[in-house]
């Protein structure tokens, strides 16, 4: 269950993607003139880290596909892949990182694609307790159930024209940045579905490390 707080962000999510993006080999010629599209969430089991993939539309109309963290303190280690900080009005400062650097959200997208897992149930939090929203993009793994996905043995991430390769131990996670209904790679895989995309978009892929 992903926890969503009413609050005020500075500065706001779609300008920290949009300073960023522009820096990335898939998002260079970008600009910071981004439209949102949808989002969805993934669980930290421990609750520490949020987990929130972005899908912004550029003024030249590519799709990008943006997943970030969020953490109360600086991830030791991390320095490289962090996209700036911004003041959460409920949670204080968050230090905002790219996902593909930071282990527990690279682990959510291996457990997800390998065991056929699905994004997280948003909860939004109010005065009494939680109260259920439907989220605006379903994503789904390929995989089967029962998939054992181990503890990580490091991570080296690497930026092309249009994805993010993240190799760990056997496995090598493919995060597919500028966006595209084309045909599946080999292997497991993680696609999404929004309002006006109607056919399934790949988003992930997991194959062996090679």
């Amino acid at each position: 269950m992903a926890l969503v707080y009413r609050a005020e962000l500075s500065p706001s999510k779609l300008d920290l993607v949009g300073g960023w993006v522009s820096t990335r080999p898939w998002g260079r010629g970008t600009g910071s003139d981004l439209q949102r599209i949808a989002a969805y969430r993934f669980d930290d089991p421990d609750g520490e880290v949020g987990i929130e993939a972005h899908l912004v539309r550029t003024a030249d109309g590519r799709l990008l596909h943006v997943p970030l963290t969020y953490r109360g303190a600086p991830a030791p280690g991390q320095e490289a892949h962090l996209v700036g900080t911004m003041e959460h009005s409920v949670l204080g400062r968050r230090w905002v990182y790219d996902a593909c650097g930071d282990p527990v959200a690279v682990t959510a997208y291996l457990r997800a694609v390998v065991t056929g897992g699905t994004g997280a149930e948003e909860h939004v939090v109010t005065g009494d307790g939680f109260t259920p929203r439907a989220t605006d993009a379903a994503v789904v793994g390929s995989g089967a159930p029962g998939v054992h996905v181990g503890p990580l043995d490091g991570l080296s991430v690497g930026d092309s024209d249009a994805a993010t390769t993240v190799r760990t131990g056997p496995l090598t996670l493919v995060v597919h940045r500028v966006l595209q209904p084309t045909a599946a790679p080999g292997g497991p895989v993680l696609t999404g579905t929004w309002a006006g995309q109607a056919s399934p978009v790949v988003l992930a892929s997991v194959r062996p490390f090679s």
